[in-house]
């Protein structure tokens, strides 16, 4: 599709070629006319305003609206609103059908707690819509958990207590199913408050920081299963399926903190790749007879135990197991009684199986829901209970990339799909007897959902790489019901700057491959020109960056640059996904080296190109993005003029068991994966200008890695760059930290590339 930019100089040449049909005199009259009338790209953007670091990360102005705190009710006919007035914090009820306000169900001004008004950041409605749980004094405690007191609102009686102040802050507390119960986890250990009584049961006393954790997921369950509550209440509210982590034989990990006269230190456990891992086991609790029942996992202390849920009526607790190596998996159906357990799935594969939350046991108790990548795309299937030949319902070729949810009522699952190509998302139904997958409305770019609690609505967030989110409410036969937020005023303020739109492109990679990659370019871009590249890269398994969807923040400091001469440029290498298993699976034991190839062959590509001066190209990149920007100033000395790593893996022996593991096997047998790909290992190939960036309290990627990284660089006697933010961990945030950090980088850029 031809660019802007592209058609207004076509339109000035055709005039050109009109004008010099007649005499000079003429001519030249229709030339200033020309010019006058139709100003050149360069005069019609300098009329617009340049971005600025400010504006991009140090302010709200470029911040677009949301719609706050959206939540179907159980009837589906109207949904929770979070909103904010003179009257204080709101939960609003409105009506799908019509968007009329029905009620206001909670109103901070009239609860109250310690005497002060009961603020909220979210909720949580038990089942029947009667009580709130909120959690308030919340404190982090790593990337997906916390800690709060919580309290709990009854709205009959408007009055609002604290769950369990006394005995030290919560995590993870949820209502039973009925409501009369509250389940948390403290100081390791697992609790249910008896709400009516006022009573307080502890389900487990052998919790012990860095020894035992009961009912949450330990540091690398929770950042590489994103499993942090490790709970479960059954359908029925009578029992606790949870999981006991016995983390005494793992390693510690120790971090100094700053800011006082004498250093902190902070320890927790940490098992890096090939070292022993927390024994997990699980059990199930019930509340009635306080009885506790071991589910029989087996006697393999190295199994995961990643997932637990519960069938249709709770007769049943399946168990998901998986080997070290995660390339075999086991759904395990317990008798919660017993503990005794059948063999419901499995699924072996040669590289690795993905972990995710889309298994759905149907309410007839005969079907269950499963997704999976066994014929070389994520698909998902239903399983006929003891029958072994599933029904597909969504199609061969495309990836799924999230599952919403089963209306049971008219037989379709709703989900998400990389389609129709691996960088939009759409809205997909299907049907359960597997006939007919379509998209719920035709869109070019990113697609979200959050359904009705009977599927009769759904908020569809939209957006694209040029078009900020917008939320509009649709029917399930997806026609428009009313449009929320377009979010028309930052529309239109960005229409006063000078953007320049991305250019979806495709680039080989010598290989056979055609990598997806973007482009933008400068606003006053002339093709007669040379401009330095500057690639951002993410590159790593299960995530890529060349996706039709608003980024924001990322866009515009891209786009800044581009506004400062650079063309910028991202590039999905192999390993990447939403384009089959097989793409996506070829990385595997060898973590870092195509990628690598792939980024160093777009590189050479660019530099191919009239408009790019192959002698200034430059790439940045943050968490596996900054190992791949490391990897690419090594390996690719003699293309890379330049780069710069936040946060970066620069020995892969000293990143987590579960992450690396997956693609890479352990190093004890697989030590030449390991050491070929790490960075630290490539130093003395460094020509160009490298800065290497880290906080000193990522738990995530330790700092060091980067300690590592100067070890290496130095013995190599190459120079390089540095800086270290102080107690900040792996996102590098809070307070001034972004507005410097992005500050520091474009400084770099403009003096190295």
């Amino acid at each position: 599709m031809m660019n802007s930019i592209n058609r207004i100089n076509r339109i000035s040449n055709l005039r050109y070629t009109f004008a010099f049909k007649f005499n000079a005199m003429r001519s030249a009259f229709l030339l200033i006319a020309s010019i006058i009338l139709f100003p050149s790209i360069s005069e019609a953007q300098s009329a617009k305003k340049q971005l600025s670091l400010q504006e991009i990360w140090a302010s709200r102005t470029f911040a677009p609206s949301f719609v706050q705190g959206f939540e179907s009710m159980n009837d589906g006919k109207h949904y929770i609103a979070m909103e904010a007035g003179e009257s204080g914090q709101m939960l609003v009820k409105y009506s799908y059908a019509s968007g009329d306000k029905v009620e206001v169900i909670w109103n901070s001004n009239d609860y109250s707690i310690d005497g002060k008004p009961l603020e909220m950041d979210s909720y949580t409605f038990s089942s029947d819509e009667s009580k709130l749980l909120i959690p308030t004094e919340t404190e982090p405690l790593y990337r997906y958990s916390s800690r709060s007191n919580f309290v709990v609102v009854d709205l009959k009686t408007k009055s609002a207590s604290y769950l369990s102040k006394e005995g030290g802050k919560q995590a993870y507390a949820t209502f039973s199913p009925d409501g009369k119960k509250v389940a948390f986890v403290r100081e390791n250990n697992l609790f249910v408050k008896f709400l009516d009584a006022n009573r307080e049961v502890a389900i487990t006393t052998d919790g012990k920081w860095n020894e035992v954790i009961n009912g949450a997921g330990d540091w690398v369950y929770e950042e590489e299963f994103a499993l942090k509550e490790a709970y479960f209440w059954s359908p029925d509210s009578r029992k606790l399926g949870f999981l006991r982590f016995d983390e005494s034989r793992v390693k510690e990990f120790n971090m100094a903190t700053y800011g006082s006269l004498y250093p902190g230190e902070y320890r927790y456990k940490y098992p890096k790749a090939g070292e022993e891992n927390a024994r997990v086991s699980a059990f199930v609790y019930d509340t009635e007879s306080g009885k506790n029942v071991e589910v029989q996992t087996g006697d393999d202390p190295e199994i995961y135990l990643p997932r637990m849920t519960w069938n249709h009526d709770g007769s049943k607790l399946c168990v998901t197991r998986m080997n070290r190596l995660q390339n075999h998996i086991e759904l395990l159906l317990a008798d919660p009684t017993t503990g005794a357990v059948t063999l419901l799935l499995e699924e072996r594969n040669k590289t690795y199986i993905d972990i995710h939350d889309n298994l759905k046991f149907l309410s007839n108790g005969k079907q269950f829901l499963w997704t999976s990548e066994s014929d070389g795309w994520n698909r998902a299937f239903v399983y006929e209970i003891g029958n072994k030949k599933p029904v597909a319902l969504s199609n061969n070729g495309v990836d799924i990339t999230q599952v919403y949810g089963l209306d049971e009522k008219n037989g379709v699952l709703w989900y998400q799909a990389a389609w129709p190509n691996p960088m939009s998302r759409t809205v997909f139904s299907a049907k359960l007897n597997g006939k007919g997958a379509k998209p719920l409305i035709k869109w070019e770019g990113h697609q979200d959902a959050e359904f009705s609690a009977d599927f009769s609505y759904v908020l569809l967030t939209e957006s694209s790489a040029s078009k900020p989110l917008s939320f509009t409410l649709y029917s399930r036969d997806g026609k428009i019901v009313r449009v929320l937020e377009q979010n028309k005023e930052l529309q239109e303020k960005l229409a006063g700057y000078a953007l320049s739109a991305k250019e979806f492109i495709k680039i080989p990679n010598g290989m056979g491959d055609s990598l997806n990659a973007w482009m933008i370019k400068p606003p006053d871009f002339d093709a007669s020109k040379k401009y330095p590249v500057f690639m951002t890269v993410y590159g790593g398994p299960g995530h890529n960056t060349v996706e039709d969807q608003w980024e924001g923040a990322n866009y515009l400091w891209h786009t800044m640059l581009a506004q400062k001469g650079y063309i910028v440029v991202s590039v999905d290498n192999r390993g990447t996904q939403y384009r089959g298993e097989t793409f996506k699976k070829s990385t595997y034991m060898q973590l870092g080296r195509y990628e690598t190839e792939d980024q160093i062959a777009a590189a050479k590509y660019l530099g191919t190109l009239a408009y790019v001066d192959a002698g200034r190209i430059g790439i940045q990149g943050w968490s596996y993005g900054g190992y791949m920007s490391s990897l690419c100033i090594t390996k690719g000395a003699d293309v890379f003029k330049m780069a710069i790593a936040v946060a970066p893996v620069t020995n892969w022996r000293y990143y987590d068991s579960i992450y690396t593991e997956r693609f890479m096997q352990m190093p004890q047998n697989n030590a030449a994966g390991y050491d070929d790909n790490s960075p630290i290992n490539h130093v003395a190939r460094l020509k160009g200008k490298y800065l290497l960036i880290h906080g000193t309290a990522d738990d995530n990627v330790h700092f060091q890695n980067s300690v590592e990284m100067v070890t290496a660089l130095v013995k190599a006697n190459k120079q390089f760059d540095m800086f270290m933010y102080p107690d900040k961990n792996h996102g590098i945030y809070g307070g001034n930290t972004r507005m410097h950090l992005y500050g520091m980088m474009t400084d770099y850029i403009l003096r190295n590339l």
